[in-house]
């Protein structure tokens, strides 16, 4: 008993520790972080995390382990087995106590020949093989074979009976429309194939410390991914809750939304929202113990899913992400700023709102001026906020511009000794990160740019690398105060040791500097070409078409909302001129603001080029 205790005190130990040095790293490459509803997370008793969705691979689980530290609570990770294999994450996985999960996906070979459907009505469990070897070694009972995906999702079909090299029976019929449709080709379809995997170990590990009241973290849609909506979730979460609840374990599960603006860009934000606790009734368990487990763990999976589509922003696919940034900018457009968590509401609000009415000829007919401004948009290289500059007197913006390139400047000044010295590990975290979205890419069926490993690289480079920067150059001043004490600079009454000593305070310092700087730096460049483009008369005639185009859209896009938010948002309060009516109760435009081009024409802010996307 001793010996185990000593264990889990090594490993508590060793938990803080790598959470201390990665907490900072996370801490600069995040601009901001904010968290809703932590309070929702018990201080004691086992927890289940349920997080979705996994838009930024292990960076999102230092994200999490931040937020839970100040609860004093540490997580206890599932992974997939195959991240173990990689040299640093392995390790420290290890060190934190992750439980290894073996993924069918890790484990899947192409089958040869091709299968179908023989008779998909009458018997449609009965699969037949062109070509096949289902008597192979790769085949068995409990086994699965998965179909091409589409749209990224590969549907499975689990083997209950092998009859020969090209007879198969499955335990049940395909339970999507069109799997039966890629089966009922009558010259077969490809296939891949994957061994049965007994979780067993898996479910008992994460027994066993929900039994001593631990935190157990889950990412249920069973790998990251950059899609612009989440994936179908496993069933190993359902199992784990009532296979927990059945063994009389006080549970509580809580979904988590990770909602981030530019998840992979250095220096952007993120929501961080816990739900309410997920209900599971008494009968859903004892359904679950006396042998019901398929419809148990599908009614759970449901209210999972549910309970995470409340609290994350997931359109069905990019276009419509960019056309509901578009109408919530132009809804807000000259109200001033709303908060990162309303942000993420009011999005989720017009997705729905789009969802439900996206075939009434008012949005289609809107959707496709809202398309159309966005062009113009971007052919301008303009930010929405961005065009309210072309209202403003040619001495103003000429002042303006002035005054930002010499902003510019100073800042730059500051910002290039810290930068040149940091320039290696820029270059070498770009790279990197490069490399492995690439070996991402090709490895998954379900990303689009697999842009969801790119911060996870950039800090695990930047944080192996920077130490090691840092050194070569303290060594290398101290050597050169050793010399000549830096041409005479430093005089010989400090000791060596004190100089090297201070290299590495200094150093640190410098780089803190320059990103704090360039940051500012950036979003000044990024303010300057509106500027330009109202000073040039070959543009400013377009740029006040397209301010004009935008108040149009702006007062199209609230009526529309005032008239048909109420139906599927109660808490939309009723019109009061001249204000528009409020799509989310906790959002409200501030009147006593100026507009937001005259109340900060001399100032930028990165706040409307984070949410501008």
């Amino acid at each position: 008993m001793a010996r185990k205790q000593s264990i889990a005190l090594k490993s508590t130990w060793l938990y803080d520790l790598i959470l201390w040095i990665f907490s900072p790293l996370v801490g600069l490459f995040f601009r901001e972080i904010q968290v809703r509803g932590a309070w929702r997370v018990p201080n004691k008793g086992a927890v289940i995390l349920v997080a979705a969705p996994h838009a930024n691979q292990f960076v999102d689980s230092v994200v999490l382990m931040r937020i839970m530290a100040s609860l004093n609570r540490r997580i206890s990770w599932l992974m997939a087995a195959k991240s173990f294999d990689k040299p640093i994450v392995g390790t420290l996985a290890h060190l934190i106590s992750v439980v290894p999960v073996s993924r069918a996906i890790d484990n899947m070979k192409a089958g040869e020949g091709t299968i179908l459907l023989p008779d998909p009505t009458g018997n449609p469990t009965i699969i037949k093989g062109i070509g096949t070897k289902f008597n192979g070694p790769d085949f068995e009972v409990g086994g699965g074979i998965y179909l091409p995906a589409i749209n990224g999702e590969s549907h499975k079909l689990e083997i209950l009976e092998i009859h020969g090299p090209e007879d198969i029976i499955l335990k049940s019929t395909p339970a999507l429309q069109i799997a039966v449709q890629q089966l009922s080709s009558p010259n077969g379809i490809s296939f891949k194939v994957a061994p049965h995997l007994d979780q067993t170990v898996v479910y008992d590990a994460v027994y066993d410390r929900l039994r001593k009241n631990g935190c157990i973290g889950i990412f249920p849609e069973g790998g990251s991914h950059d899609r612009p909506d989440m994936l179908p979730l496993k069933a190993g979460i359902a199992i784990m809750a009532l296979g927990a609840l059945a063994q009389n374990t006080t549970l509580t599960v809580v979904p988590v939304g990770l909602n981030y603006f530019h998840a992979h860009k250095f220096r952007s934000r993120a929501v961080v929202e816990f739900g309410d606790p997920i209900a599971i009734s008494s009968g859903l368990v004892e359904n679950f113990k006396s042998g019901k487990r398929r419809e148990s763990v599908g009614e759970l999976l449901d209210a999972i899913y549910q309970a995470l589509a409340a609290i994350t922003m997931a359109a069905p696919d990019f276009d419509t992400l960019m056309l509901v940034h578009a109408a919530r900018r132009l809804y807000y457009a000259g109200k001033g700023r709303i908060p990162l968590p309303s942000v993420i509401e009011v999005n989720r609000r017009l997705v729905k709102g789009y969802t439900v009415y996206k075939s009434d000829p008012r949005i289609e007919n809107l959707s496709k001026s809202i398309t159309q401004y966005n062009r113009q948009l971007q052919l301008l290289g303009l930010h929405d906020s961005q065009v309210d500059y072309a209202r403003f007197s040619v001495l103003r913006v000429l002042t303006s511009l002035v005054y930002r390139v010499g902003k510019l400047c100073i800042l730059a000044i500051g910002t290039l000794p810290g930068l040149m010295l940091f320039s290696p590990i820029f270059i070498a975290a770009r790279y990197y990160s490069h490399k492995m979205t690439r070996e991402a890419l090709a490895g998954s069926n379900v990303k689009i740019q697999g842009t969801d490993v790119m911060a996870t690289w950039k800090i695990l480079v930047a944080g192996g690398l920077a130490p090691l920067l840092y050194t070569y150059y303290a060594t290398m001043l101290g050597f050169w105060t050793h010399y000549n004490r830096v041409n005479g600079i430093i005089p010989q009454s400090t000791s060596l040791w004190t100089v090297i000593l201070a290299a590495y305070i200094i150093f640190p310092m410098l780089t803190f500097a320059a990103l704090q700087l360039g940051e500012i730096g950036m979003d000044i460049l990024k303010s300057l070409r509106p500027l330009f483009l109202c000073l040039s008369p070959f543009s400013l005639g377009t740029l006040n078409k397209l301010r004009e185009r935008k108040a149009i859209l702006s007062r199209q896009v609230t009526d529309l909302i005032n008239t048909l938010g109420p139906d599927l948002f109660p808490d939309c309060e009723a019109a009061k001129p001249p204000q528009p009516r409020k799509l989310y109760s906790e959002v409200s435009p501030n009147d006593s603001l100026d507009d937001l081009a005259d109340s900060e024409f001399f100032s930028t802010s990165a706040t409307d080029d984070a949410l501008s996307w």
